[in-house]
C-alpha cells in the first residue's frame, strides 16, 4: 500500500507542472494578469507583490486535499495533498529563492538544470505585458534550454534575472 501512496504523491506533483503551466499561460497573464502584472513589472521599493497572493490560491488546493484525507474516509487525497504541498514549496525554492533571489541564498549554481531554467525564466520574463509570453512552466522547461546552459558561455556569469 506504502507504494500505491508514494505513486500517488508522485503523480500529484508532476501533474502540478502542468497545473502551474496553464493557470500561469490563461489565469495569471489572462483574467487574473491584475495580480500578476507587478511580477513583470517589479516595484523596487516593496518587498511583496500583489502575485504574492497566488501562493495563498494555490494553496487551498492541498490543504482541502490534505484535511478531506485526514478527516473523511478519502484517504487518497492526503497523499494528493501531499504532492500538491510538495510542488508548492519546490515552486517556492525554485522561483522565490533561486530565481528571484527574494531571500538571498542559492545564488550561484554551475549546474545544467538550474541554468536552463533560470534562462527560461528570464525569457519569460523579457515580455512586460501579458500577451507574448513563453515558458510558461517553471520545473521543466524546452529542451533548447538545457542544450545552451551545456554549451559554455562567454558570459557566464550572467546567469541571474533581475525581472
Amino acid at each position: 500500500m506504502w507504494l500505491v501512496n508514494i505513486l500517488i504523491v508522485l503523480c500529484s506533483f508532476l501533474s502540478m507542472e502542468a497545473v502551474a503551466w496553464l493557470t500561469h499561460k490563461y489565469v495569471m497573464h489572462g483574467l487574473l494578469w491584475i495580480l500578476h502584472e507587478d511580477h513583470h513589472r517589479k516595484n523596487p521599493t516593496s518587498f511583496f507583490e500583489k502575485n504574492d497572493y497566488f501562493f495563498l490560491i494555490f494553496a487551498l488546493p492541498g490543504i482541502v486535499c490534505l484535511a478531506l484525507g485526514i478527516y473523511t474516509d478519502l484517504h487518497a487525497l492526503l497523499y494528493v495533498g501531499s504532492g500538491i504541498t510538495l510542488y508548492g514549496f519546490a515552486y517556492f525554492m525554485v522561483h522565490d529563492v533561486f530565481i528571484h533571489q527574494r531571500f538571498k541564498i542559492f545564488r550561484n549554481a554551475d549546474n545544467v538544470y538550474f541554468k536552463a531554467i533560470r534562462r527560461a525564466h528570464k525569457m519569460h520574463h523579457k515580455h512586460l505585458d501579458k500577451e507574448d509570453g513563453e515558458c510558461f512552466g517553471m520545473l521543466f522547461v524546452p529542451l533548447r534550454y538545457f542544450r545552451d546552459a551545456a554549451k559554455p558561455h562567454r558570459n557566464a556569469n550572467k546567469n541571474t534575472v533581475d525581472a
